[in-house]
């Protein structure tokens, strides 16, 4: 439901007022959407357009009987009372939810139940909770203070919607928004703008608002939900192409944390607080170094937010690759404490005197040791925690077996080749053969001694090999223990333990944006469409952690995909019947949500649906004509 305007002169006052038709969207037999007209207001001289806004709103969550999102003013009030009172009074909405009788106006019609057909079924579940999160983000009014056009906006919100719930290429998000979603329903836009180039160009221009959009969802998210950012954290992930990428200057060579070493990457780095909040975001080559992208983002992050908050220093969380000597040295002249991992396990410490160890529980209720120590090599600012693990401790023996068994067999097939006829004898092929065993399992090649003789001919008549017990025990004995540092002020082991493991959200953000959102791989063959796959990927996080966020409040810790999943069984349906005054009836209906997708909603104190039922009368013989549709030029 909303207002259409029209300009008239005011016979009260003599001068050009807008005059206002409250209307609504409804279907027509042949499944297009018209607008049905349902009451004359009048003119409105004293209500701005964002109170306009509010009142039809207010119409719609009054008729539906749902609670409102957030308190109006008394002006804005009185308006959503009257004209309430005049739609029941004059009988222009087909149900009355009324709040004390809880009674249905009644609509009985003689119907032919063979004529009775379901069409033009649609997801509205996902679409309807993401839309009103979007709504709640402001996201729209962000983009329209920029310059861009109601159309715009509504396409940039359709592709973030359907990115959110089904992500995919632009060729699979048209059909799928208009054949399976409900989203430009939603939205009142028409499907036919919906082309796979507009969601190209719509793409790229999202990503060139990147560092605004960016900036105002980090606010808003902090207004909503009183957060400070007391700690950051930061850390960086790659994802890979599917294809050469011969002439892109992002797409490099290097680690994989997928195992796809093997295809071109791109890097991307996230700045979280400790409830999932994106609050800077940038690309890096492939090759780049975790070490040497801190610097980016602390003056990015000094730009956006300040170095102290309630005069307290904001703590950034890192783990070992980025917690180089230098870069811990820059976090501290910029203002800031940082918590890491230690990069490498201390040699010589001794416990504190008069510390004794703190035993705290993972989340999964697994013991875990905490005692503080000291170094040499540890600054007069600087907290050491021991951190002792008996879980961590037994899968990496678990490991250390595992890798040493495979070593050994490796080097029992060098010897085999040397002792069997035709196999591989040559000294330095079989030198090669050893460093190549080596390469594949560095962490327990130097526990071994090997041992080779070789004829007059360079020929290798012998290999033995032998286990260094005393290094082997070395190394076992420092399984499941690690070293934390922080430059915090008096801290305690209890408080540096659980500051670190906040470092886990950066590592679900990741896992929700490869897994749930499909960041990976890209098959983009531009840097400029890579660049705003992912951007767009990240704007769909947002609406998906905003979510998440809430719900987790309330014990709600389901998966994206299940949320989706759950959400879906929510549909909207066009049910089409013949009376027996021989006219088409077409009644356009959202489903009831079940315990489940009710139980979501209320979680979120958002509306069930986005209009209860739309009925349309047309006769057996004269049918509507749909519109005739002029396309727009794409902007994008």
């Amino acid at each position: 439901m909303f207002f259409k305007t029209a300009t008239r002169r005011n016979p009260q006052t003599g001068k050009l007022s807008i005059y206002y038709r409250l209307v609504e969207n409804s279907r027509n037999v042949l499944g297009g959407i018209s607008q049905r007209h349902i009451m004359t207001v009048g003119y409105l001289d004293d209500v701005s357009t964002e109170e306009l806004h509010r009142i039809a709103d207010g119409l719609d969550e009054r008729i539906s009987g749902q609670i409102a999102l957030f308190s109006d003013s008394p002006k804005v009030h009185g308006y959503i009372d009257h004209l309430y009172s005049r739609l029941v009074n004059e009988k222009r909405i087909d149900r009355v939810l009324d709040a004390r009788k809880k009674q249905e106006q009644s609509d009985w019609q003689r119907i032919d139940t063979n004529s009775i057909q379901n069409k033009d079924v649609r997801e509205l579940g996902g679409e309807w909770l993401c839309f009103q999160i979007l709504s709640l983000l402001v996201i729209e009014n962000y983009l329209k203070q920029r310059g861009w056009s109601d159309l715009e906006c509504k396409i940039a919100q359709a592709h973030i919607v359907a990115r959110t719930i089904y992500p995919a290429s632009e060729l699979k998000t048209v059909s799928y928004i208009k054949e399976n979603s409900s989203i430009c329903e939603i939205l009142d836009l028409d499907t036919r703008y919906i082309t796979k180039d507009r969601l190209y160009g719509i793409s790229h221009r999202l990503y060139r608002e990147r560092e605004g959009l960016e900036l105002h969802l980090s606010r808003k998210t902090n207004e909503l939900f009183a957060l400070q950012d007391k700690i950051i954290l930061y850390d960086l992930t790659n994802t890979y192409f599917e294809g050469s990428m011969r002439d892109s200057e992002l797409a490099r060579r290097g680690r994989s944390k997928e195992k796809r070493s093997d295809c071109p990457l791109m890097v991307l780095a996230l700045v979280v607080n400790v409830e999932g909040f994106i609050k800077y975001s940038t690309i890096y080559e492939g090759n780049k170094a975790d070490c040497r992208t801190l610097g980016d983002m602390i003056d990015k992050l000094s730009i956006a937010t300040t170095s102290t908050v309630d005069g307290q220093k904001r703590v950034v969380v890192i783990d070992a690759g980025i917690a180089t000597e230098e870069n811990l040295k820059m976090i501290v002249e910029k203002g800031y404490d940082y918590v890491c991992v230690h990069r490498s396990s201390l040699k010589k410490y001794s416990i504190v005197e008069g510390k004794s160890s703190v035993t705290v529980l993972d989340n999964k209720l697994r013991p875990i040791e905490l005692v503080e120590v000291q170094t040499q090599d540890a600054t007069d600012r600087e907290y050491y925690l021991k951190v002792s693990s008996p879980n961590k401790a037994l899968k990496e023996t678990s490991m250390y077996e595992q890798f040493c068994s495979r070593y050994e067999d490796g080097l029992r097939l060098i010897v085999k080749g040397i002792v069997t006829k035709g196999g591989v004898k040559k000294y330095d092929k079989v030198n090669q053969r050893i460093g190549r065993l080596a390469q594949k399992y560095p962490s327990v090649h130097q526990l071994y001694e090997i041992h080779m003789e070789k004829d007059k001919k360079d020929i290798c008549t012998s290999l033995t090999f032998t286990k260094k017990e005393q290094a082997a025990i070395d190394k076992e004995n420092g399984y499941g223990i690690y070293f934390l540092r922080t430059s915090i002020d008096a801290p305690n082991e209890t408080l540096v333990w659980t500051i670190y493991n906040c470092i886990r959200e950066i590592e679900s953000t990741f896992r929700t944006l490869k897994t749930d959102l499909d960041l990976r791989p890209i098959y983009h063959k531009t840097d400029d469409a890579s660049q705003a796959h992912l951007h767009l990927g990240l704007l769909a996080y947002w609406v998906v952690n905003t979510i998440r966020h809430q719900l987790g409040e309330r014990g709600i810790t389901s998966d994206w995909r299940e949320l989706v999943r759950v959400m879906n069984t929510q549909k909207c349906v066009t049910t089409t019947m013949i009376n027996d005054k021989g006219q088409h009836l077409s009644v356009r209906c959202c489903s009831q949500p079940d315990i489940k997708v009710a139980l979501i909603y209320d979680s979120l104190k958002l509306k069930h649906a986005p209009f209860i039922r739309k009925k349309s009368v047309v006769l057996k013989n004269d049918p509507k004509q749909p519109e005739k549709f002029v396309p727009l030029k794409d902007t994008g």
